[in-house]
């Protein structure tokens, strides 16, 4: 769990610190009028919980919101293959960058899951998959569209299953 917070305060960039800056003087500022209007208690209990749920659920909102804009891509799976002297899948796909920056690094996430024909079940198999692997491309300008393959191995699986794609970019 550590890791995972260093990892996250260290690839933070210059609109993370302007956003979470940004919603911590909000919150000041609503718990300031809260004790500036603590005699008129209804309207200092709705700013008070107003103010918490900007503390609890804006940066959280607005990093993904904001990431969202700005690294937003396109992954798009052309071809996949299944060996067959080998065990493993081949995936085609292609990665295009929609946003108004380049991308000076992007992991490509392939994920296999199970089907099962049941609605419910697939849905369920999605957040689940048996078999990921993930890629680094590097330097991709704005609206540059590039090709990529990936190797899913070793790859036993034999009933149904579907392939799913996702990029995050910096």
């Amino acid at each position: 769990m550590a890791n995972k917070i260093t990892t996250f305060i260290e690839e933070m960039i210059t609109y993370d610190y302007i956003l979470f800056g940004g919603v911590f003087a909000v919150f000041i500022l609503l718990i300031i009028l809260v004790i500036l209007l603590r005699k008129n208690t209804g309207i200092a209990i709705l700013l008070f919980l107003l103010s918490f749920s900007i503390i609890i659920l804006g940066p959280t909102l607005g990093y993904i919101k904001m990431h969202e804009y700005l690294f937003a891509n396109t992954t798009t799976l052309t071809a996949q293959k299944k060996l067959t002297f080998t065990k493993a899948i081949v995936v085609h796909g292609t990665l295009k960058n929609e946003s108004k920056f380049n991308f000076s690094t992007c992991k490509i996430k392939v994920s296999a899951y199970k089907v099962s024909g049941n609605d419910m079940k697939d849905y369920l198999f999605q957040f689940n998959p048996f078999k990921k692997m993930s890629i680094l491309e590097h330097n991709i300008s704005k609206g540059q569209t590039i090709e990529f393959k990936a190797i899913l191995e070793p790859f036993t699986y034999s009933k149904d299953y579907n392939i799913s794609l996702g990029a995050s970019c910096k």
